[in-house]
């Protein structure tokens, strides 16, 4: 590996790591989380931080990879920006569900985030075919979430 690669890929793990350390924080399983009602088919507990894990890594090395094959500064900037604004949506997404305990809101933010994810794989695809695949898990998964989200409205609304 060529040591110019050493820094793009510390500070997309960082910032990976630093998206995921933020919303474990502030994600609460606590006692109001486990009192609303679930579709039956909610992924098991542990399969949560898993999918998480694995996310965070492929975007990642999506992210550096984009970056990389970015022709132009203002390219690789903008996956930059891109990237930044997704983990903003990421953590605002934990912040509106399980601190304010507003799945509702959190269902409409979760479109939000899922556009992001989008434009990303769109954007990035044009700079590298292997970055925007590596986004579709993420894309998937949220996708998954939204679902599980809007079902936890259905069952237990209203909220506030």
């Amino acid at each position: 590996m060529k040591t110019s690669w050493i820094m793009p890929i510390a500070v997309a793990l960082l910032a990976a790591l630093g998206v995921a350390a933020i919303g474990g924080t502030i994600t609460d399983l606590g006692p109001w989380y486990e009192s609303l009602a679930k579709p039956d088919w909610t992924p098991p507990r542990p399969v949560f931080p898993i999918a998480w894990t694995l996310i965070f890594m492929l975007a990642a090395v999506s992210g550096v990879t984009a970056w990389s094959a970015a022709p132009k500064a203002r390219d690789a900037d903008t996956v930059i920006g891109l990237f930044s604004l997704n983990g903003f949506l990421n953590i605002t997404w934990s912040l509106i569900f399980f601190h304010l305990q507003r799945p509702d809101w959190a269902f409409y933010e979760l479109l939000l985030l899922w556009l992001s994810i989008l434009a990303l794989i769109v954007y990035c695809g044009r700079l590298s075919k292997l970055s925007a695949a590596l986004l579709l898990p993420y894309l998937v998964w949220v996708t998954i979430a939204g679902a599980l989200n809007w079902e936890v409205v259905r069952l237990n609304a209203p909220f506030g």
